[in-house]
């Protein structure tokens, strides 16, 4: 293995609200039971500019190294950490998971996410927008070698949050669901994902870059930008005009989740995956009772989630859609996140 430098470049968080610092910092030491990863790749999620911001309710650490969507090679082990568990030279993911106590009533039943001592990547700890990365061993993503780090770098949040999602919603092969957000890098994945489980997708995005990517996954297409009546334009292209049987909101807007309870069919599951800021979800209690409307909160997935999701990757049923630029150009990542111009996922090349 390469000698492990005291020092690498990072993008740096050192208030609420920004800006990023493109800066030198030392590189961490694992401790017993972590893994110290060399970052060469790291996506670029919504999540990343809501930590920036402050934007929810949970106090992001300050300074932050953000990012959670880090693929690399394992080159330091704590004293702990033995070849059954990681191996020096192993393609891992860093996750939004970064551990957890592995001992709670959650993290025993299989629901790490929900774990109340859960350590977040980029959020409640250092992430993946600097070049060497510490991760508990027991929970960073396992690549195989044939699958290209920069392509499944989004994989790690992206898709396993969308693939869970779609777990969650019950949906079977032949039946429909909405991808509210469908061009965007989360919806993008969602689209394929839905496609390789073997059900019908109506993607709801604006403008003709998205039409574009959502369409050629096969996929129906609604404009909400030019559409007069959303809801009818999605039922429309449903089984029978009756609706979809589940949606995936990942869209970083209120107004879609105040719309799927009316385009899901009775008994129809909306999932709410995207965090809009300040957003709430709202429906009618009259309808949603008639039609037995069920409404789920999706947060990422657990372990064996995350290998699936690597899994439908690495059989060539996932394409990831990316952009590849320096990790010295987040800052213009993020304008046009801002700007809702992004199309797919941006990712990050840590060596420039």
């Amino acid at each position: 293995m390469a000698q492990v430098p005291t020092e690498q470049m990072a993008q740096v968080v050192e208030a609420v609200g920004g800006p990023l610092v493109y800066k030198k910092i030392p590189v961490a030491k694992p401790g017993p039971d972590e893994v110290l990863v060399h970052i060469k790749y790291s996506g670029v999620c919504h999540t990343d500019l809501h930590a920036m911001m402050g934007d929810w309710p949970i106090a992001p650490k300050m300074p932050l190294v953000g990012g959670h969507e880090g693929a690399g090679v394992v080159v330091a082990r704590g004293a702990l950490v033995t070849d059954a568990d990681v191996r020096l030279g192993d393609h891992v993911g860093v996750k939004w998971l970064n551990g957890s106590c592995l001992a709670c009533a959650y993290c025993q039943a299989a629901d790490e996410p929900l774990c109340g001592a859960a350590a977040l990547s980029g959020y409640t700890v250092d992430g993946s927008f600097q070049q060497y990365c510490v991760a508990k061993a027991a929970h960073v993503a396992r690549i195989p070698r044939e699958c290209s780090l920069e392509e499944v770098a989004p994989i790690l949040c992206a898709g396993i949050t969308v693939y869970k999602g779609l777990k969650e919603s019950g949906a079977k092969p032949g039946q429909s669901v909405v991808v509210a957000g469908a061009g965007g890098g989360l919806g993008s994945l969602a689209c394929q994902y839905a496609r390789a489980m073997g059900l019908r997708v109506v993607g709801v995005d604006t403008g003709p870059e998205k039409r574009a990517l959502v369409e050629g996954y096969g996929c129906d297409f609604v404009d909400f930008a030019a559409s007069e009546d959303l809801v009818a334009d999605v039922r429309a292209r449903t089984p029978g005009g009756l609706g979809a049987h589940a949606a995936l909101l990942v869209a970083v807007q209120e107004k879609p989740f105040q719309q799927a309870t009316q385009y899901v069919r009775s008994r129809g599951v909306v999932v709410c995956i995207g965090l809009p800021a300040d957003a709430h979800f709202k429906a009618p209690v009259f309808d949603t009772v008639l039609r037995m409307i069920q409404v789920r909160g999706s947060y990422v997935g657990n372990r064996l989630d995350s290998a699936e999701a690597i899994e439908f990757y690495r059989q060539g049923l996932i394409k990831v859609p990316f952009k590849t630029v320096g990790l010295s150009e987040l800052p213009a990542v993020y304008d046009l996140m801002k700007a809702g111009k992004i199309t797919g996922r941006y990712v990050l090349d840590t060596s420039r």
